[in-house]
């Protein structure tokens, strides 16, 4: 497995980290016990680098890490949790009282005085501009509460304003091959200020694993059956806001592409997928989520992918180009 540094952080993470919105159970029900297997084969398979949320499952993920942790001391794992989702999206409520109440939340669930780095979760727009909010984030990393800050963005916009800030140690951000935009300002910006990418949505809610047909269908309790029109929460969360169709279809010349590129040989459509945005200069880590072991290490053998090829990646922009850049670039 590579390792990359984790930004201004300090901390090497592994390129392929583990998402863990399944662990809470938000994407169909998921058992402590199969919960716990990811984890494990993650870190067996070299996963060093965990990302989760207080609200996934009500911070059931959270616990569930926390718990894990606890029981393998000696584990040197870095946890990003995130916060801001718990309360009505009003930058109003981004205060510092709230901040305390949050991460002590989030203390408890994980089990540590310290969280390694917790992440602003996609807030309103305001408040990547509010002074006031990074000052308190400060104080939280003054106080020790926290180790490092870092944002989760859904706009390109929102990712420059926080990398601009002195005291942003990473931005979290949508990036696969159906997601290109960051490409453009986002990572030149962040490598130059020493900014950690964590990329997350890397294979596009599933789109990218190549197995989906137009007739696939989901959990009724999954967000890519009740948020494919944004019901929820942004629909650039679901299939990263591409349409369904057009996303199976251009699955299938992604996975056309893989076929006549070397360095892919023996590694599969998703493992590919995830291997080019960990590839990419100025990502630090990339987080797919696993919902069972076997996932979990396929996933993780992307981070032993030989180099892909730059015509690899000029089909990448050809196919972005032709299915996605008209509808996705101004949007986010």
């Amino acid at each position: 497995m590579h390792t990359r540094t984790l930004g201004r952080t300090g901390r090497t993470v592994s390129v392929i980290g583990l998402g863990t919105w399944q662990l809470g159970a938000d994407w169909g029900d998921v058992s402590e016990a199969d919960a716990t297997a990811v984890l494990d084969t993650a870190v067996q398979s070299g996963v060093t680098f965990f990302d989760t949320a207080d609200v996934y499952g009500d911070g059931r993920s959270e616990s569930i890490i926390g718990r894990y942790l606890a029981d393998n001391p000696s584990l040197d794992i870095t946890v990003a949790t995130k916060m801001g989702r718990r309360e009505e999206q009003d930058p109003a409520n981004f205060t510092l009282g709230k901040f305390r109440e949050w991460t002590d939340r989030s203390r408890r669930n994980l089990g540590v005085d310290t969280l390694d780095l917790v992440q602003l979760h996609c807030p309103p727009t305001p408040v990547f501009s509010n002074d006031a909010v990074y000052d308190a984030l400060d104080t939280l990393v003054e106080e020790g509460a926290i180790a490092n800050y870092g944002v989760s963005v859904e706009t390109v916009d929102e990712a420059l304003a926080a990398i601009a800030r002195p005291g942003t140690a990473s931005v979290q951000i949508i990036l696969n091959a159906f997601r290109l935009k960051p490409l453009d300002a986002v990572l030149p910006a962040a490598r130059d200020a020493g900014v950690g990418i964590i990329a997350r949505v890397p294979l596009a809610s599933g789109l990218l694993s190549g197995k989906y047909t137009t007739e696939t269908t989901f959990a009724e309790n999954d967000h890519r059956t009740f948020n494919r029109g944004g019901e929820a929460f942004d629909v650039g969360e679901t299939f990263s806001g591409v349409d369904f169709e057009a996303g199976v279809a251009a699955a299938q010349e992604f996975a056309a592409l893989i076929a006549g590129e070397p360095a892919a040989s023996g590694y599969s459509t998703a493992q590919v997928a995830l291997a080019w945005v960990a590839q990419l200069d100025g990502v630090s880590s990339v987080i797919p989520g696993a919902r069972n072991p076997e996932q979990a290490a396929s996933n993780a053998a992307a981070g032993e992918l030989p180099q892909l090829s730059e015509g690899f990646t000029a089909g990448v922009r050809d196919i972005y180009d032709r299915y996605f850049r008209a509808a996705v670039h101004p949007r986010w």
